[in-house]
């Protein structure tokens, strides 16, 4: 296709929001964008083309086959486009690094470290996002994520494992006696609704709670349990340094889920240079914690007869 013949970028790229998010209100939220200038660049786009994108199904839209080509098509070559650009300003340390990371997982673990990295490397710009399940690498401009792995993964993503997830009950050391008898309220995160119960089944003669509290993120469950609130499930990653501090007691300790969290990336991406280093010291940091043997814990109070 010769480039006078190509359509107007604006208008394809309107078209394949509208297609990949199936609405055009929604693409119009994406592009900042009016829902009427998005419906008049995707209606021009069909006019240019000389084919129809999308035909009516109820009460909304559906893509022709036509349209079904060519939004698969952009979505590839946008996503090209944004590969190549993000590799390019890696590789010559021209943009920040957009480091995607689960709101917990940031607030517990990586924020408190950070400061370390940019003390030693004050040329690196980073900028953090919290956000959590499938990344949309060319959507939220994101150069890497971190995730707890699971969900499906895109195998056209490099994901390098980063470190298991090992959970357990943990309290403040004044609970232990009430946990030991099963006077005490479950801390849970509603992001697993079922790992309490997954624990007990692996855990049968611990001591069951007389209720279960979901709070919406690890970080508001663990602060609940700092606050003698109850016992909170928590992944080792998350409280391994209040355990280690004498804050909160782990009298079962902590044991693998059999998920682990992973450091993730487009696969035509390639980190150099600055994202480079900051990948090295992310597996550092992570491999530190792994060598760190777990505190001394006593075994649970003795349950009363």
């Amino acid at each position: 296709m010769k480039r006078s013949t190509l359509p107007s970028l604006d208008d394809l790229r309107a078209f394949e929001t509208a297609a990949r998010l199936g609405s055009v209100r929604a693409a119009a939220g994406e592009l900042a964008l009016t829902h009427g200038a998005v419906s008049r660049r995707v209606a021009k786009l069909a006019r240019d083309l000389g084919f129809r994108l999308f035909e009516p199904e109820g009460r909304g839209l559906r893509l022709t086959p036509d349209g079904a080509a060519l939004s698969e098509a952009a979505t590839r070559a946008f996503g090209l486009i944004e590969d190549s650009l993000a590799t390019i300003r890696s590789a010559s340390g021209s943009a920040p690094i957009v480091l995607s990371c689960e709101r917990s997982l940031a607030m517990r673990w990586l924020i408190p470290r950070l400061s370390a990295f940019q003390d030693r490397h004050p040329e690196i710009e980073i900028h953090l996002s919290t956000g959590g399940g499938s990344p949309d690498f060319a959507r939220e401009r994101v150069t890497l994520a971190i995730r707890r792995l699971d969900f499906a993964l895109d195998p056209a993503w490099t994901v390098r494992e980063l470190m298991p997830e090992r959970v357990g009950p943990v309290m403040v050391p004044g609970l232990r006696d009430r946990f030991a008898l099963g006077d005490y309220v479950a801390l849970g995160s509603r992001t697993r609704p079922k790992a309490w119960a997954d624990w007990q089944r692996a855990h049968p003669h611990a001591p069951p709670p007389r209720s279960v509290q979901l709070l919406d993120h690890h970080f508001l469950m663990t602060e609940a349990a700092l606050g003698g609130l109850g016992v909170a499930l928590a992944p080792e990653v998350i409280v391994g340094q209040d355990v280690a501090q004498g804050k909160l007691a782990a009298p079962y300790g902590f044991t693998p889920d059999g998920t682990r969290y992973g450091l993730i990336y487009p696969g035509s991406y390639v980190p150099t240079g600055h994202a480079d280093k900051l990948c090295g010291w992310l597996f550092d940091e992570a491999a530190r914690d792994a060598r760190v043997p777990p505190p001394a814990q006593a075994g649970p109070a003795p349950r009363r007869p």
